[in-house]
């Protein structure tokens, strides 16, 4: 059987036929193959050059600095001997010699007996000792060491007893005395501040005013005169718990108002 040979027309071929092949694209498709390859080599030589251009520019500086390296340059240069001499310098001074101080022996004179005014005697640790009393400082220790076990037995104070304090001449009194001894401050004049400053402190046992504290506020200047007139505050009749004086707490309000 024979075999014809037939030319298989290639794929473009398949597609274009019975169409314009003068139209632009059947041109380009028959160019494709080649524009590929040029393309890809083109693009496989850039990256190699960029590749190996680093390395070799390295290489020649390395070349470069190892040829530098073994480049020395030695100049040699006629030296004038010197006309004048320097005279050596003189040797060091010998050392000195041990001077031995010798001083007259003079032998102890020996005395048969000793005067008794001559005998003194030390003071036993007894009599070394001299008590200086001083009546102030004794009296600050002891002040002092009686507030410090006051503070330290100070119990808890008692928000409710059944004998509350009782300021000299009752609340009214009370009242009185922070109103005369109550100065408004002259910022809060100025900015016109006014309001209601509550203020907690502490009656011991004592009657005296501690722990001054405020519960409700207006302003840091008011606050600040409420708590000073609160401890100038005379003592009070203390409360009591069961018929003895204990700390209390006690509220009082200071109204700061400006006609």
């Amino acid at each position: 059987m024979a075999k014809d040979n037939m030319n298989v027309p290639a794929f473009d071929d398949i597609v274009f036929k019975a169409r314009n092949k003068e139209y632009g694209a059947y041109k380009l498709r028959k160019r494709y193959n080649r524009t590929v390859s040029i393309a890809l080599l083109i693009g496989v030589i850039i990256l190699a050059t960029a590749i190996i251009t680093p390395y070799l520019n390295a290489k020649a500086a390395e070349n470069r600095g190892k040829r530098a390296e073994r480049q020395v340059e030695i100049k040699l240069e006629n030296l004038d001997t010197p006309t004048e001499l320097v005279a050596p310098p003189p040797p060091p001074p010998p050392p000195p010699t041990d001077v031995v101080q010798q001083q007259r022996y003079v032998p102890p004179v020996v005395v048969d007996s000793i005067k008794p005014e001559d005998v003194k005697q030390l003071m036993t640790a007894d009599q070394a000792q001299t008590e200086v009393v001083n009546k102030d400082v004794v009296e600050a220790v002891q002040q002092v060491k009686e507030e410090v076990q006051e503070t330290e037995a100070e119990p808890e104070p008692f928000v409710v007893v059944e004998e509350m304090p009782m300021y000299p001449g009752g609340d009214p009194a009370l009242l009185k005395y922070i109103m005369e001894h109550t100065e408004y401050p002259e910022i809060a004049k100025e900015n016109n501040i006014q309001g209601k400053v509550i203020v907690r402190f502490c009656v011991t046992k004592k009657g005296g005013v501690s722990q001054v504290s405020v519960l409700k506020g207006v302003d840091p200047e008011l606050d600040k005169e409420a708590i000073r007139v609160v401890n100038t505050l005379p003592a009070f009749k203390p409360g009591k718990q069961g018929g003895i004086p204990v700390p209390v707490w006690y509220m009082v309000p200071i109204t700061f108002t400006l006609k």
